[in-house]
C-alpha cells in the first residue's frame, strides 16, 4: 500500500521525507537508515541524506512506500 505525500516547492529532502512521515523519530535516525542502505527511491538505494525528491518520485522504508505528489504553492 503506497501513501500520498504531498509537497509545496519543486522538491523535498529525503531526510526531512522521512521525519515528516513519522518513518524515523529524529533527522539521526534518517541519516542512519539512508547511510544504511535501508531506503530505496524509484527501486533503487538511495544512500545521500540529502537527496531532492520530486514529485513522482517513490520511496520505500521499512515496508511503507510513499509516493509524492505536488501541490499548489
Amino acid at each position: 500500500m503506497s501513501v500520498e505525500f504531498a509537497i509545496r516547492g519543486d522538491y523535498i529532502q529525503l531526510d526531512q521525507l522521512l521525519k515528516a512521515t513519522a518513518a524515523v523519530a529524529s533527522g539521526g535516525a534518517a541519516h542512519a537508515a539512508t547511510t544504511a542502505g535501508e531506503v530505496t527511491v524509484d527501486g533503487k538505494v538511495e544512500t545521500r541524506k540529502r537527496a531532492k525528491l520530486r514529485p513522482g518520485q517513490r520511496v520505500h522504508y521499512a515496508g511503507q512506500d510513499f509516493v509524492l505528489v505536488s501541490v499548489g504553492r
